[in-house]
């Protein structure tokens, strides 16, 4: 089975946006990459998806959300007419309104149709819109696609009341742009030094010049989880991408992640990847042959 089209895409060097669709084969092994992808169910009585360690049974016109360096594994499923959006991680973090809402919706893995109806035939609008324009013929159909994976974005977001319970968050009271650009330096600062010596929740409000507890209200608002969660995560997501080189220990890739010692950065590790760091870096490295 030749996969090289379709995972092997390094959107790095290359493009911010893919798709695909028309694959005969209706299984794809366990896989992780840096890349996001967005999967359009297709038809058929069997359709099953696996996601980190959940396994998903879906319909026709279900979508899939499977964000960046996350197991997971088409089990068995339509491939012939189902609809693959891929796009980069690097786009999302271009935008903080976007990072936002990956960081928000990080635990969410399926929307079903049959739950979420309206929102549904919404997406589904954009991604066929998505589809006309990229394989279509004209110059401009990245941009075109992007701005469409936006809106795809956007409208996920106005519809975040409806997830709001099951991903244990908390819904906006309101800030102002002056608290925005407060809390997008924080984020970015803490992004380019992971190895500092305190990135404290205290430390981080006092830089926002905000208290702490408005900074924790705020932040879990803004990112949809509590501050150290979302500092674990953040790490993770350094460290998994410092596994994809071979030139760097296990232990550096620990440290470089701002993890104090190995026990924590394996048991924070295997609890979100549901194995061991040197494990994931063996699946990615076998994937690349």
């Amino acid at each position: 089975m030749d996969y090289s089209q379709y995972e092997i895409y390094d959107f790095d060097s290359i493009s911010a946006f893919n798709m695909s669709t028309g694959y005969k084969e209706r299984s794809y092994q366990m896989h992780w990459h840096s890349y996001g992808e967005i999967m359009l169910v297709g038809p058929g009585d069997t359709n099953i998806y696996k996601v980190n360690q959940d396994t998903y049974t879906l319909v026709p016109g279900d979508f899939v959300l499977i964000w960046p360096m996350e197991m997971h594994e088409i089990i068995d499923a339509d491939r012939q007419e189902a609809l693959v959006i891929q796009f980069s991680n690097a786009f999302m973090n271009t935008l903080f309104d976007l990072q936002r809402i990956m960081h928000f919706y990080r635990n969410l893995h399926v929307i079903c149709i049959n739950s979420h109806p309206q929102l549904v035939e919404r997406l589904k609008v954009i991604a066929y819109k998505m589809k006309d324009i990229f394989f279509s013929d004209s110059v401009d159909k990245e941009l075109r696609c992007c701005m469409l994976l936006m809106e795809f974005m956007l409208t996920l977001d106005e519809h975040r009341s409806e997830f709001a319970p099951e991903l244990d968050s908390e819904e906006n009271n309101g800030y102002t742009d002056d608290i925005m650009r407060r809390m997008i330096a924080v984020t970015d600062y803490i992004k380019n030094n992971l190895t500092a010596d305190d990135l404290s929740q205290g430390t981080m409000a006092q830089m926002a010049g905000i208290s702490k507890d408005y900074f924790s209200r705020i932040f879990k608002s803004v990112t949809g989880m509590n501050y150290s969660k979302w500092l674990n995560m953040i790490r993770l997501e350094k460290a998994t991408e410092l596994l994809t080189l071979n030139d760097r220990t296990l232990t550096e890739v620990a440290m470089l992640s701002g993890f104090q010692s190995i026990p924590s950065f394996n048991r924070v590790f295997r609890s979100e990847k549901g194995m061991a760091p040197g494990e994931y870096r063996a699946l990615f490295i076998g994937g690349k042959d």
